[in-house]
Parts: structure tokens; sequence; C-alpha cells
């Protein structure tokens, strides 16, 4: 019998060989990264593949925010605030996928069944947030959004516990909207705290 095929996994002794074949598997091939995917192990590593997606974006936005008022793309904030908020962002980064990875994990354990524990589902939704890496960027960091907690969600769901498409996209979509509605929350009280 041969013998399955794992999908990449985050590494950190080599983030960035590990980080760059994760990405690669999310975004050219979603659907077998999650039929592949195992999610037995540590939370270690996809904590820190999380962090290191966050202070890619972070600084993506940074130097966005930096140099988008010298090309006539915006307004300039005020330096040390918007570091401030890219510096607490990434630190917080793996709490904040915790809180959403606990919205995912009872919307599985209420359609699909107690299939699965938090730490699974943490690891699933830490590499699920890869595209966040394109977070910084106006204009797509919502589409990233949307892909890694809702349309790879469902790959994810419908991948790893074998359920049919229904059950993935309601699934899904259950544990999408309170997560959504926070981080609509937290940027509003963000921009806020920026602008006085």
């Amino acid at each position: 019998m041969p013998e399955k095929v794992h999908s990449p996994e985050f590494d950190g002794g080599r983030p960035l060989e590990s980080a760059a074949a994760v990405l690669r598997e999310l975004f050219l091939r979603p659907r077998r990264f999650f039929l592949n995917f195992s999610p037995e192990g540590e939370v270690r590593d996809p904590a820190l593949f999380v962090m290191l997606v966050t202070a890619v974006a972070a600084v993506t936005g940074l130097v966005l925010s930096i140099l988008g008022p010298a090309l006539g793309l915006g307004e300039r904030g005020t330096f040390w605030i918007l570091l401030l908020q890219a510096a607490g962002f990434v630190v917080l980064s793996p709490l904040l996928v915790a809180a959403a990875a606990a919205c995912y994990w009872l919307s599985i354990r209420t359609f699909v069944g107690p299939v699965t524990d938090f730490r699974q589902v943490y690891r699933i939704l830490a590499h699920a947030y890869g595209p966040m890496i394109l977070f910084g960027i106006p204009g797509v960091g919502a589409l990233a959004f949307g892909y890694g907690a809702m349309a790879l969600m469902v790959l994810a769901v419908r991948g790893v516990y074998r359920t049919s498409l229904m059950t993935a996209l309601i699934t899904a979509l259950v544990g999408f909207v309170p997560v959504a509605t926070a981080l609509m929350f937290f940027y509003l009280v963000l921009a806020g705290w920026a602008h006085g």
C-alpha cells in the first residue's frame, strides 16, 4: 500500500522554505492541501507561522502607509501609532487566531460532531491564515481574509473531516460570521484610536 502524502507544514527550524511551501499549496492547490493535511500535532509551529504571516503583512502595511501619501495614495498617519498597531497585531496574532479557532471549533462540533479537539482546529486555522500575508495591501486585505477564513475553511472542513459540501459551507459560515464581525469591530476601534 502506498504511503499517504502529507501536506507541507510550517517548520520553525526552516521558516522561509516551509512558509513558502505552505503558501504555494494554499494559493495553488488548496483542496489537495487540506485533503492531505494532518490535524494532529503541536501548535507551536502553526503559531509561529501565524506570527510570520502577520509580521510580513504588518511590514507591508507600514511601508505602504509611509510611501502611499508620497504617491498620492491616502493620508500619512503618525508613524509611531502605525508601528505600535503593527507590533501589537503581530504579538497578539496567535491569540486572535485562537479566539477565531474557538468559533470554528464550536461550529465543527455542532455541525460535524465531536470529531476534533481545539488543538486540531487551531492547527487547521493557523494554516488557513496563510493568505493573510496579503492583508497589508489596501483592497486585497479583505479578499485575503475572506479567502482564508471562509473559502479555505470550507475546503478544510470538507477535506479533513470528509463532510459534504453543504455541511462544510454551513460549518465554515457559522464560524466565519463572529470572526468577521470581531475583526471589523477591532479595526473600527483601532481606526478611531489612530485618528483621535
